[in-house]
C-alpha cells in the first residue's frame, strides 16, 4: 500500500494556504475531501491506504483566494487545480501545489 501527502502554498503572500478544500478521485470516485490546515497540510489525507493506479488531486483554489484576497475579479482565472499522477505500489508520495490566483506549480516531493 502506499500514502500520500500534499502542502499548499500561496505564492502571493509567501504563506502556507489554510482553508483549501480539496478532494483526491481515483477514477470518478471520491476517495478523500480535506481542508488544508495553518501549515496548508492536511494530515487526515496521508492516513488513507493507496493501491497503485492513477489518482487526480482537485484544489478549489478559487474560494481560498476569494476570502483571502478579496480584489479578485470574476470570474476567477483558477477555480479549480486538478493534478492527475501515477502513484506506484508500496511507496509514499508527496504532491506540493505552489499557487496565486493566476498561475500554479507542483512536482514530486518527498
Amino acid at each position: 500500500m502506499s500514502s500520500l501527502s500534499t502542502h499548499v502554498l500561496d505564492t502571493v503572500s509567501g504563506l502556507p494556504a489554510e482553508g483549501v478544500s480539496l478532494r483526491l478521485y481515483l477514477a470518478q470516485e471520491v476517495l478523500f475531501e480535506g481542508v488544508t490546515n495553518s501549515d496548508g497540510r492536511c494530515p487526515a489525507l496521508r492516513d488513507i491506504s493507496l493501491n497503485a493506479g492513477t489518482y487526480r488531486l482537485e484544489f478549489e483554489v478559487g474560494a481560498y483566494f476569494r476570502d483571502v484576497h478579496a480584489v479578485l475579479e470574476e470570474p476567477v482565472f483558477l477555480e479549480t487545480v486538478p493534478i492527475v499522477f501515477g502513484l506506484p505500489g508500496g511507496r509514499h508520495a508527496h504532491v506540493p501545489l505552489l499557487v496565486s490566483p493566476y498561475s500554479y506549480s507542483t512536482y514530486r516531493g518527498s
